[in-house]
């Protein structure tokens, strides 16, 4: 009996230390946020639905993320799209991915999507794709990090995230997407860091 508990513990920890690991990235800079993205848009969640997938080792929680796209700004999402993102609660039952985004019904976001299907958490840079959009104090819409911090300037992403935030004014959301839009008209880079 002791070795057969043993042996089911083996894979079980292996298994956390893998999920764990899978989520440690390098921060995108600006570049390659909208470079590698496949599709960008701005968008409303408007339904989370968490569901078990696959068989066997394979038996896992996926939670499909759907949003009323209110602006596209590259590829086609059409007006509603869904997100296949690992983790979720199935009757009692919860799967989490570290570090990767919480979504809730309501939630106003700009989204940078890759790999929608294929990839475990299909924004580039995991938590660096999701870019929420919140009110200020005074009602001023403003574009903030997954961490919560306000985004001043676009050339602060993939450097320390405590960086982010500076003495300038938090960017509205028609801010970061005039700078999307200018960026994909110059020419975005695709590759990757080395």
């Amino acid at each position: 009996m002791k070795k057969s508990f043993g042996v089911l513990i083996f894979p079980v920890l292996f298994s956390l230390g893998f999920v764990a690991n899978a989520t440690t990235v390098i921060p995108p800079n600006f570049d390659e946020l909208v470079g590698r993205a496949q599709i960008i848009f701005e968008g409303e969640v408007t339904a989370l639905q968490s569901q078990w997938i696959g068989e066997g080792a394979e038996h896992r929680i996926v939670t499909f993320v759907t949003f009323k796209v209110d602006d596209t700004l590259k590829g086609d999402p059409g007006v509603s799209y869904s997100i296949r993102m690992l983790g979720g609660t199935v009757d009692g039952r919860t799967m989490e991915v570290t570090d990767a985004p919480k979504f809730k019904v309501g939630d106003h976001d700009i989204l940078f999507v890759e790999n929608n299907g294929s990839q475990f958490i299909p924004l580039v840079g995991i938590m660096h794709g999701r870019f929420h959009v919140a009110r200020e104090q005074s009602g001023r819409e403003i574009v903030a990090i997954n961490s919560g911090e306000p985004l001043s300037d676009v050339a602060s992403l993939g450097k320390e995230e405590h960086g982010v935030s500076s003495a300038k004014a938090a960017l509205s959301p028609s801010e970061f997407k005039a700078a999307i839009q200018g960026r994909l008209q110059a020419g975005a880079p695709s590759k990757e860091r080395p």
